[in-house]
């Protein structure tokens, strides 16, 4: 049980973090488009990275440098133009009613989105295959398993409170000018992502 608590506890905390996909499910859960796709495919993507991360896959991706560094030039490439979108979304003046009509379309449309920020982005890998996968090491037996399976609670917790409970804040978005805010700060937060992603390769 201990293991299982250590494994809430932990996937909670790296989860929670602001990043590319929490920004892009507020959002979505605001607007209320494809709210329940949406938070079940990332607790699923989660669910399977962590997966892979305690059954030892971790160390495939440090022997192998090239595969983070094609999803780092793809991410960044990625979160650039996605955070352009958001950007010039900002200076059109919406209410949360015509937000609502809006989102990302339709529900392919979000689905490849959801995919994109999140395969494209390789913290997630990191996070989940690699910190998750070393961490769930030390555990030796069935606790190992039950580690996995408290960092993939938690995950599919906040996914689905973050994008359902994004209602709650709906009287605040009928105001036009709090979307413009949202939509800079995910602009703020995807260019901002992207900039650390490729970093490395300029310094």
């Amino acid at each position: 049980m201990q293991a299982f608590i250590q494994g809430v506890g932990i996937g909670g905390s790296l989860i929670m973090a602001v990043g590319a996909q929490n920004a892009f499910v507020l959002k979505q859960g605001l607007k209320r488009s494809h709210s329940l796709p949406i938070a079940a495919l990332c607790s699923i993507i989660d669910a399977l990275m962590i997966t892979a991360g305690v059954a030892g896959l971790g160390h495939l991706i440090l022997a192998f440098p090239l595969i983070k560094d094609i999803a780092s030039i793809g991410g960044a490439i990625f979160l650039l133009v996605y955070g352009a979108r958001a950007l010039k979304s900002s200076f059109n003046e919406q209410s949360l009613d015509q937000g609502t009509n809006s989102g990302t379309g339709t529900l392919k449309a979000a689905v490849l989105t959801t995919l994109g920020i999140s395969l494209l982005n390789p913290h997630l890998y990191l996070d989940t295959v690699v910190l998750l996968g070393s961490i769930s090491a030390q555990f030796e037996g069935a606790d190992r398993p039950l580690f996995g399976a408290g960092a993939v609670l938690a995950s599919f917790v906040w996914f689905f409170s973050l994008s359902f409970g994004a209602r709650y804040l709906s009287p605040l978005f009928e105001k036009p000018k709090a979307w413009s805010y949202l939509d800079r700060f995910i602009c703020l937060t995807m260019w901002t992502i992207a900039l650390v992603l490729i970093w490395p390769y300029f310094a």
